[in-house]
């Protein structure tokens, strides 16, 4: 094997350690948010559709605009966790509004009935405020510095969640290179296998290599979200990190002095020799990773 062939493949491997290095514990979007759904209806349980629906955290003061759809129907994803007001109103039907209590990760339906509120005497002064305004965030004692904290706030959820979503899309993807490496790596070692096969082994580890690297910087990158709390799934998600990130480590190094013997005509010995058993487990936890934050236990 020519000497510059050697060394594009060791750069190759090279990559796939930079990945590693730059590994952050993976999470996912769902587990820092949650979702607020349901249906509007009237009194006499008939559909609204384009229905005005606010959902006010109550601490913070933040509100999120919405509307019905044509079947009635309201969603309004990536909320904090914690107490909110919802008030839905369509008029000529009525309002409705509800308190509801929003924990990390759940997926709360909420129906509003709406029905015709009657005016008081006060509604009826001359000088007293409509009764379709409500009062200002600095008449409740919340400053602008408050507000614009908490419009940065949400932001910076949307952004995590936004992120995260594609670092799991990419894991995701990145499992097709890495099943493929391993379904190869069988004709890649010992004297007696072509060299074909084993360029073509270390190709596809380049390839897990870089969609690696891409699917952790998400990760990395994604806004960090502070009072959020880890759930079981979650927690077994980061811990079997601890043990694909180290992998990542060991496999291109252990890979490279296994290709090095492989290109001499040599079988796998020494510390080489144990590259495939470390890509196994490897590739195990990585799947498990995968799997842990996919299905519902």
């Amino acid at each position: 094997m020519p000497k510059r062939s050697l060394l594009l493949k060791g750069w190759a491997n090279a990559r796939i350690v930079v990945v590693a290095l730059l590994l952050a514990t993976p999470a996912l979007a769902q587990d820092t948010v949650a979702t607020l759904s349901g249906a509007i209806t009237d009194s006499s349980g008939k559909i609204v559709p384009n229905a005005k629906v606010s959902v006010r955290n109550v601490s913070t003061g933040q509100s999120t605009e919405t509307q019905s759809d044509s079947a009635g129907l309201y969603n309004v994803p990536n909320l904090l966790p914690g107490n909110y007001e919802v008030t839905a109103s369509a008029e000529g039907i009525g309002t409705k509004t509800a308190k509801v209590t929003l924990t990390a990760g759940a997926q709360l339906k909420a129906d509003m009935a709406l029905s015709a509120t009657p005016a008081t005497p006060q509604d009826n002064l001359p000088n007293a405020p409509s009764s379709k305004t409500g009062p200002s965030l600095e008449d409740l004692g919340i400053s602008t510095e408050q507000t614009q904290g908490n419009s940065k706030e949400q932001a910076l959820l949307d952004k995590r969640t936004h992120m995260l979503k594609v670092h799991q899309r990419l894991g995701l993807i990145t499992t097709v290179p890495l099943l493929a490496t391993l379904a190869l790596s069988v004709n890649a070692g010992g004297k007696n296998t072509s060299s074909v096969a084993r360029d073509t082994h270390v190709a596809l580890g380049a390839v897990t290599g870089d969609l690696y690297f891409i699917t952790a910087y998400y990760a990395i990158r994604a806004p960090r979200i502070s009072g959020t709390e880890t759930r079981g799934p979650i927690r077994l998600h980061k811990a079997l990190a601890w043990i694909h990130g180290p992998g990542m480590i060991l496999t291109p190094i252990l890979g490279t002095l296994a290709f090095n013997q492989a290109s001499k005509g040599e079988r796998l010995h020494g510390i080489a020799a144990a590259h495939g058993p470390v890509a196994i487990v490897t590739a195990g936890a990585f799947g498990a990773a995968l799997l842990s934050v996919s299905l519902k236990f």
